[in-house]
């Protein structure tokens, strides 16, 4: 049986652990961070309940990649978030889809792109750039309409 154990001696920097063993690897790495956000929106040219105004929780969950820094780090989760924050979910949360976003029909397909579009663009912005950021590309946006029901947008669909 595994009792709990508290550790002997805390790893202490530049004691334990030299700043040039932070790092681990060289290799490309993804991150990936959701968020829900509850909106409300209609289709046009479009026979079926969606026709009429209603509402979902939708799930967004972001896969961001690129390579870690001398740390060990790719990105910082909480940066992610201030991304969504700041640049994507104040378009979307509490908010009637139509009227916010461009204009277009408001499909889960179509909101999709322009998440990632607007992720791409702010990874890429000189203000979000960090030194640690070495080459963060937005690998995929996946947005639920429903629990079971998603639309998906790739880097080489979106590139192509």
């Amino acid at each position: 049986m595994y009792g709990f154990r508290i550790v002997d001696k805390l790893q202490k920097m530049d004691e334990d652990i030299q700043l040039n063993e932070l790092k681990y690897h060289t290799k490309r790495v993804l991150v990936s961070k959701e968020f829900t956000f509850d909106a409300a929106h209609h289709l046009h040219c479009y026979e079926g309940k969606c026709k009429n105004l209603h509402g979902h929780t939708y799930k967004v969950i972001f896969g961001i990649s690129g390579f870690v820094d001398h740390r060990g780090l790719l990105m910082d989760f909480g940066d992610i978030k201030e991304i969504w924050k700041n640049e994507i979910e104040i378009h979307l949360d509490h908010r009637y889809l139509n009227e916010t976003l461009p204009p277009m029909n408001t499909t889960a397909e179509n909101i999709v792109v322009w998440i990632y579009e607007k992720m791409q663009e702010a990874l890429t912005k000189e203000e979000n750039k960090k030194d640690q950021y070495l080459e963060a590309r937005v690998e995929f946006v996946r947005l639920y309409e429903t629990p079971t029901s998603y639309a998906e947008a790739r880097r080489e669909w979106m590139e192509a």
